[in-house]
């Protein structure tokens, strides 16, 4: 699970991304079946990392919050946040090893993962971060963060700040079915305090089906904005990403590419989209204006379309001169 805060100073966006940093040991067309695979290539992954280098590709101002371990692959995980431009300066490390995931994908770009938990969930509470969260966006992500530890134990905390500085609350579950196989309920259960306190929300339509309990999207839709969400994007994959709000129910169109490798395509957009939100001046604005909504999602949508054409998550993610391109 991560936090994004974005700050805005003339136009740019500070961000402040709190969670997970983590190792992708990526199999590359080796197929979807992660027992198969043989040859693996060490790359930086993590949600909260891919939203932190897609906002800071895309021209904002981001750091980096969270633990990773004392050993070389650590080491390697700040140093590729640092030359993406990514602040690493608050960064924790701990003694425990570095969070690993090994993951294998077909050619189609579909993947099969696991993960080996280590630093990610050591990360402590810190009560000086509070007072940057007035008036800004803090954006919660649940891939890790909801299994225990002081990390859930800080995100916790940092929704009330948030709640108390008037701050823009956006949510992304981030559901690994394989870290929740036994309790599918206790991360629905532990979701749902971030849905209903979410100006925005972004779901898979798996997420947004199992989260909801129903059988069909607008279903699903209507469920969570009774629950509390203003604002809800469900990622279809190539099929683009259906919006609903108090006002509309649509999907908007992808992009048509070629995909090699799905992994952060989630995060690039809802980077993207943040990124986008964080520059309005008045950023409850988007609440009542679909147009202009729509429009910040079909970018949002190519930013995604476009990380799926290369291998990693963040070596993929698109700067400005290619997202306008």
């Amino acid at each position: 699970m991560y936090l994004v805060i974005l700050k805005y100073c003339q136009g740019m966006t500070q961000v402040f991304c709190i969670g997970e940093l983590l190792i992708d040991f990526v199999a590359e067309n080796q197929g979807d079946n992660l027992s198969k695979a043989v040859n693996f290539t060490k790359k930086a992954g993590g949600a909260p990392a891919n939203v932190a280098c897609a906002i800071s590709k895309l021209g904002g101002k981001s750091s980096f919050i969270g633990c990773v371990g004392k050993d070389p692959f650590g080491g390697f995980l700040l140093d590729v946040l640092k030359n993406e431009g990514v602040n690493i300066s608050m960064a924790q490390r701990s003694k425990t090893f570095t969070t690993l995931a090994f993951v294998s994908i077909s050619e189609d770009g579909e993947r099969d993962f696991v993960f080996d938990r280590g630093a990610d969930e050591e990360l402590k509470y810190d009560s000086t971060i509070k007072t940057e969260f007035k008036n800004n966006i803090l954006h919660f992500g649940a891939a890790t963060a909801l299994l225990g530890g002081s990390l859930e134990k800080a995100y916790g905390r940092y929704l009330f700040d948030g709640l108390c500085n008037d701050s823009f609350i956006s949510f992304d579950p981030n559901f690994r079915s394989d870290l929740w196989t036994d309790d599918q309920e206790a991360f629905i259960k532990k979701c749902l305090p971030y849905v209903e306190k979410s100006h925005l929300c972004k779901f898979s339509l798996e997420e947004a089906l199992l989260i909801s309990g129903k059988e069909n999207i607008d279903d699903a839709c209507t469920y969570l904005h009774e629950i509390g969400a203003e604002i809800i994007t469900v990622t279809l994959g190539k099929e683009g990403t259906f919006v609903s709000t108090k006002d509309i129910k649509q999907t908007v169109p992808s992009t048509t590419v070629f995909p090699v490798d799905t992994t952060g395509a989630g995060d690039a957009f809802i980077g993207c989209l943040l990124y986008q939100i964080a520059k309005l001046s008045n950023l409850k604005t988007i609440f009542n204006d679909s147009d202009n909504l729509l429009k910040m999602v079909a970018i949002a949508n190519k930013a995604g379309a476009i990380t799926t054409t290369k291998f990693g998550a963040i070596a993929a993610l698109p700067n400005l001169e290619q997202l306008e391109a």
